[in-house]
C-alpha cells in the first residue's frame, strides 16, 4: 500500500521531471530558471536541498556520472518507491479546495498526468471542469447574494473570479476534446 504523502510543489516537479528522464541537479536548476516551472524554484538552494530529501526518503536515487572527470556529477532517476508516490499523488482526485487554494499544483500535476495513463487524464479533466464550473455556480450565487453590498471594485473582483473559473471550464472541455480526438485517430490507425 502506497504511503499517503503530500508532496510541496517542488517535490513534485522534481519527482516528475526525474521520472521523465534522470537529471542532474544542475539540469533541473536550469529547467527552473529557463522554463515556467521556475514558478516552483530555481534556486540551489532550494532544490539541491529538496533532491537530498528525496533520496533520504528513497524516492530517487543519485548516481555519480562522468566519473573520469575531477567533478562527477549525480544524475538522479526516480526509484519504484518514488514512482509509487509520484503516481498517488498524480492520481488524487481534483478537489474544489485544490482549485481555490493549489491551482500551481494542479496544473503540475496534468503536467505530468500522462504518466498515470491517458485514461486517468481524462478523469482528472472531467474532475477540474466539475469542480470549476461548480465554483463558477458558487460565485455567481455570491455575487446575487452580495450585490447591494459590494463596492465597484469589489464586484469587478469578483467578476475576474467568475471569467478566471470560466475560462477554466473552457480549457477543460478542449482538452478533453482534444485528447478524445486522439483517441479517435489512433482506433482509426489501427
Amino acid at each position: 500500500m502506497t504511503e499517503t504523502v503530500s508532496l510541496t510543489p517542488l517535490r513534485l516537479a522534481i519527482l516528475g521531471l526525474v521520472a521523465m528522464h534522470p537529471q542532474s541537479g544542475y539540469d533541473l536548476r536550469k529547467i527552473f530558471e529557463t522554463t515556467p516551472m521556475g514558478n516552483f524554484s530555481s534556486s540551489p538552494g532550494a532544490i539541491y536541498p529538496a533532491l537530498k530529501s528525496l533520496e533520504k526518503k528513497g524516492w530517487v536515487r543519485g548516481e555519480p556520472d562522468k566519473t573520469d572527470s575531477l567533478r562527477p556529477r549525480l544524475v538522479y532517476s526516480i526509484t519504484e518507491q518514488g514512482d509509487a508516490i509520484l503516481r498517488a499523488e498524480l492520481e488524487k482526485p481534483v478537489t474544489h479546495e485544490d482549485l481555490i487554494w493549489h491551482f500551481d499544483l494542479v496544473m503540475l500535476r496534468f503536467a505530468f498526468i500522462e504518466r498515470v495513463g491517458h485514461a486517468q487524464a481524462l478523469r482528472f479533466l472531467g474532475q477540474f471542469r466539475n469542480e470549476a464550473d461548480a465554483y463558477v455556480g458558487y460565485l455567481e450565487g455570491l455575487r446575487e447574494q452580495l450585490r447591494e453590498q459590494l463596492s465597484p471594485c469589489g464586484r469587478l473582483a469578483l467578476e475576474h473570479g467568475i471569467q478566471g473559473s470560466r475560462g477554466n471550464v473552457a480549457w477543460a472541455e478542449k482538452a478533453i476534446r482534444e485528447l478524445e480526438k486522439l483517441d479517435t485517430q489512433k482506433e482509426v490507425r489501427k
